[in-house]
């Protein structure tokens, strides 16, 4: 049987990457110039952070709505037809940033972290890279994040750091939490979730709610191109981008986020399957057309 045509989703920017240090995109033009090259490689769907515009503090995240239109504006319009995928994700229980944006951008996706994780990481000499921290995303959290979704029409795709994390989105579908088409990212590579690892991706799948359309985030360097190779061939989508590896396979640091989108649609020719078109995208994941 012939797999579906693969969705590919472009991680633009991510959350605090330094632009002095890295080539991420952080002003509208620049986000929209970044997107088109990942649209023009094949991506369908742009998943979207947001940075402070003030001169000298461009690689902090911010969550203000008008910032939130401008760079929203500026891909759709870079990227006739392309949906956006807005991150939601903050520490606390406030999350009137996050609701702000999604109500003033209305995009078709938005990011839903689906359960807490101890998110940590240890340098080589044994001290934590940052303090440790909780990434809190507790029932009534999730359940506020889905209300303001339903309320602007927009999917929610369930973040997954960790295998329990993934049955728990089966719970909440029976729960009432889930319209439509289930998605799952299950992300891989954080030094305190689950790994990248080929044989693990193969049995998460099984994990998820029935009907389920899954895609893994790999973060890491070399380690993460055999693990979209097997996404691909498992029937995944495939998603990358500078937010989650500089690295190319041949191990060159990637020049933008076309690039990383080149090769992960080579990943999806290489199982044998087409790349998705936006209309496609929509259609598979029960979008509005």
């Amino acid at each position: 049987m012939s797999l579906e045509p693969a969705i590919l989703t472009c991680a633009l920017t991510g959350v605090l990457t330094n632009p002095d240090q890295h080539p991420v995109p952080v002003t509208p033009e620049q986000m929209a110039r970044e997107a088109r090259a990942a649209f023009d490689a094949g991506a369908s769907v742009m998943h979207v952070h947001l940075r402070d515009q003030t001169p000298g503090r461009g690689f902090m995240p911010t969550w203000d709505p008008e910032v939130a239109a401008a760079v929203c504006d500026a891909i759709r319009e870079a990227c006739p037809g392309v949906i956006l995928n807005l991150t939601t994700g903050v520490l606390g229980p406030d999350i009137a940033g996050p609701e702000a944006c999604i109500r003033r951008v209305r995009p078709e996706i938005a990011a839903c972290n689906a359960g807490s994780l101890n998110y940590l990481k240890l340098r080589e000499d044994g001290r934590w890279a940052w303090p440790p921290m909780v990434f809190d995303n507790p029932v009534d959290k999730i359940e506020r994040f889905v209300a303001v979704m339903r309320e602007c029409g927009t999917h929610p795709e369930f973040e997954c750091f960790d295998v329990g994390i993934v049955r728990s989105v089966g719970l909440f579908a029976k729960a009432g939490l889930v319209d439509g088409t289930p998605e799952l990212n299950f992300v891989m590579g954080v030094a305190s979730g689950m790994p990248c690892d080929a044989a693990l991706l193969a049995l998460l799948p099984g994990y998820a709610p029935p009907g389920a359309v899954w895609q893994a985030t790999l973060i890491g360097r070399a380690e993460i191109w055999p693990v979209h190779q097997r996404a691909a061939e498992l029937g995944g989508m495939l998603r990358t981008g500078l937010e989650d590896t500089f690295y190319l396979p041949d191990g060159r640091r990637a020049r933008g986020n076309g690039e990383l989108i080149e090769a992960l649609a080579d990943c999806a020719r290489r199982a044998g399957r087409a790349i998705a078109t936006p209309a496609q995208a929509r259609a598979r994941l029960g979008l509005a057309p």
